[in-house]
This record gives structure tokens, C-alpha cells and sequence, in this order.
């Protein structure tokens, strides 16, 4: 069981290689360059279907850096602090100050990241957008709606005379934000608490990092020491939202980094992909969803004046409908919980600003063919026979999705 509960080398070296991205869902979005497959001779852009993860965001509540100041300034009082332990104190003060009370909030480079998605889609598409309207739709969220005011005004500073709609309502709400429910989250959570990932962690040793006395450290923290380490993780995790780029995972032991990683990245695989043990409970949950975008394509596609509509959304809903297209990484192939743990990149298929773009090509004869883009990388969907390259019929997508 030891053995299984390690990260395989290539997860190991992926994290290593630039370790903030040992905070999962909450990294910032990384921009790549971009590559595209030319697509079949006669076939050209003209509609995309996009849903998009909210950008970067502060923490649901202020409460860990609270716990880190209150301890570290309690120890500071006494005159126990170590050098390592001041730092973290430092650090603590400073993210209750970007926090401000503001729970959830995009952040600014939460809406850089939305920028820049814009632009870059209407600079690898522009003859899409050359005529038809565009068509955005939110999230009830506050970071999902102003996610999308980044977004959609970054592409109209593209092209001053593009017409836009904005919306959001309970009716989208339904699709757009739709989890796994809770009997698929307690059964994930089992997993995840369960024997597979219940590796030792020397919480002293950690304590003796910060504390002169470890002993009286622990007993600083209260009753539940280990939440100090949670603590320390998630300042680590939600430095990069306010643009730190110092590495704050090095706070912790790196063995203690990788398995907070690799427990987050199960809990969310088992809850929300097209996971063994219970992809076939969550997917249908994510058929709402997947059922408006191909309404909203047939429309376009039978002549509706839209060049895109965009969804602006969470990563629950957004891991699940990849999982339902079937995509790489997502929907396939189906992982045990064994070999989510140790392989599954969830890091590079959901950080913040995550987003799925399908480009919609015709002929002058009218076939349709379309690409999936996960992250603007062209993604294929294994088990369906593409057309050319990345590109697939859309009747034959459909016809895949529809007899999963």
C-alpha cells in the first residue's frame, strides 16, 4: 500500500518542475503557445461553443491565515518563533491584508487571466467573430460574473462593433453550475480518507520548523494540530491568485506538498470524472449541460446569427462535462482510484480560468466538423475515430455522446 500512495515520477517531476503547481484547482492559469493542426482543406471556423471556469480568487475565508497569525504571534509573544516561523508570520499578516473580508473574490489577475483568454481566442479565430453575435451567460457567482465582464469586454476591445447579450438566472444556474450531489461526494471522500492516501505525516518535526519548542507549539495550535499544516498549504495555495511569486509551498516538507496535492486531485477525479468507481453515477449529471451546447451548435449551425456563445462557470461542472465528451484526461482513460492518485494531472486539466473551447468548421457543402480545445490545446476524444488529425464530424460527436 505504501508503494501505491506516491505520486508516479512523471507527476513527481511535473509539480517539481514548477512547484506552485502543487496547488491543483487553485493554480493560476498558465498561457502556452498556442498550436493548431490546419484543418481539412475547405473546411473554415465559424462558431464556437466555450465554457470557462472563474480566473483566480481569494479563499472562501480568511480563517487559515487567522489560525497562522494567531498561533505565530502567540509563539512571538513567548519568544519561541524561529527565523522560519517570523517568515510564516509575515507571510499570514500579509494575506489576511489581500483577503480584506472579500471571500471568493476574483482577483485582479483573475481578470488579466479572462483578458488575455479573449484576446487570445480572437486573435487564433478572428473570422469567426466577423459576423453573428455573441452570446455570454454566468454563473450566479460574483467571480464567474465579473469573470465574464473581463472576458467579453476584452473582446470587444478586439472588434468595437461586435454585438453581445449578457445573462444569468436561476434556468442557467440549473446547467451551468450543476455538482456531483452529495452521495457521489461522500462516496469520494471515503476513498480519499480511506487507506490508499493515509500517509504519516511528522507534524513535530513541521513544528520544530517554526517553533523553538515544538511542544509548546502544538499546544499554541490547540486540539487539532494538523490544522496548522492545512493552514500553512492553502496560504501556499492562494499566493499566486494575489500575483506572489514566490514559492510558498517551501513552508512545508515537499513529501507533506505532493500528498496534500494528490489527495485534492483524487477527491475531485473520483467526484467528477469519468472515474471506474463512479463515473457512471456522475455523468449523467453533467447531460443538462452537455445537451445545451449542442442546442445552442444546431442553432448556429442551421444558420442562427451567433459567432460564439460562452458560459462562464466553476471546475466541477467543467471537469464533468470534458468527462462527458469524452476528452483525454478527463473521460478517458477510466482510472481506479489507485491510478488517479498516482498519475492523474489534475493540476494541468483544472486551474484556475480553465476552459473548453469547441470550434465549429464547415465546407461550402455544408459538413460540419469541430475540434475540441481543453485549455486551448487541442484534445482528442479517444474512442471516437476523428475525421483528420483533431477534427471530428459533429454528427458523429453526437452520435458518441449520445449512446454513452
Amino acid at each position: 500500500m505504501a508503494s501505491h500512495a506516491q505520486l508516479s515520477p512523471r507527476m513527481d517531476a511535473y509539480l517539481r518542475e514548477f512547484p506552485q503547481r502543487a496547488a491543483f484547482n487553485i493554480h493560476a492559469y498558465e498561457f502556452h503557445p498556442l498550436k493548431d493542426t490546419p484543418a481539412p482543406r475547405g473546411f473554415k471556423p465559424f462558431y464556437i461553443s466555450h465554457y470557462g471556469r472563474h480566473g483566480s480568487r481569494s479563499h472562501s475565508s480568511d480563517e487559515p491565515y487567522v489560525l497562522l497569525r494567531n498561533c505565530l504571534q502567540a509563539a512571538a509573544d513567548e519568544g519561541i518563533n524561529t527565523p522560519s516561523g517570523d517568515s510564516l508570520l509575515v507571510c499570514a499578516e500579509q494575506m489576511i491584508q489581500l483577503h480584506d473580508g472579500m471571500d471568493g473574490r476574483l482577483t485582479p489577475r483573475g481578470a488579466r487571466e479572462h483578458e488575455m483568454l479573449a484576446e487570445r481566442m480572437y486573435n487564433r479565430y478572428p473570422q469567426v467573430f466577423r459576423r453573428g453575435e455573441v452570446h455570454a451567460i454566468s454563473s450566479n457567482v460574483q467571480r464567474c460574473l465579473v469573470s465574464m465582464a473581463a472576458f467579453t469586454s476584452s473582446l470587444r476591445a478586439c472588434k468595437k462593433d461586435l454585438v453581445m447579450t449578457w445573462d444569468c438566472g436561476v434556468k442557467f444556474q440549473r446547467f451551468i453550475a450543476s455538482g456531483s450531489g452529495t452521495a457521489i461526494k461522500d462516496k469520494a471522500r471515503e476513498v480519499v480518507r480511506g487507506p490508499l492516501t493515509a500517509i504519516p505525516i511528522d507534524t513535530m518535526a513541521i513544528f520544530a520548523r517554526y517553533f523553538k519548542d515544538p511542544v509548546r507549539g502544538k499546544e499554541l495550535v490547540g486540539e487539532k494540530p494538523k490544522s496548522f499544516i492545512s493552514a500553512i498549504f492553502t496560504l501556499a495555495q492562494f499566493a499566486e491568485a494575489y500575483d506572489i511569486d514566490e514559492n510558498r509551498f517551501g513552508f512545508l516538507p515537499w513529501d507533506a506538498v505532493e500528498t496534500a496535492y494528490a489527495r485534492h486531485a483524487l477527491n475531485f477525479y473520483l467526484g467528477n470524472c469519468n472515474s471506474v468507481p463512479f463515473g457512471d453515477e456522475r455523468m449523467p449529471r453533467a447531460e443538462p449541460l452537455v445537451m445545451e451546447i449542442v442546442r445552442k451548435a444546431d442553432e448556429a449551425i442551421a444558420g442562427a446569427p451567433v459567432a460564439a456563445n460562452l458560459i462562464f462557470g466553476h471546475d466541477l461542472p467543467f471537469l464533468a462535462l470534458c468527462s462527458y465528451f469524452g476528452l483525454e484526461g478527463y473521460g478517458y482513460p477510466r482510472l481506479t482510484a489507485e491510478e488517479a492518485y498516482r498519475n492523474w494531472n489534475g493540476v494541468k486539466l483544472c486551474p484556475f480560468a480553465t476552459n473548453l473551447q469547441i470550434v465549429f468548421y464547415k465546407n461550402r457543402k455544408g459538413e460540419v466538423l469541430v475540434k475540441f480545445l481543453a485549455n486551448e490545446e487541442e484534445t482528442m476524444i479517444p474512442e471516437l475515430k476523428a475525421f483528420s488529425g483533431p477534427y471530428y464530424k459533429w454528427d458523429d460527436v453526437k452520435k458518441y455522446i449520445s449512446e454513452r
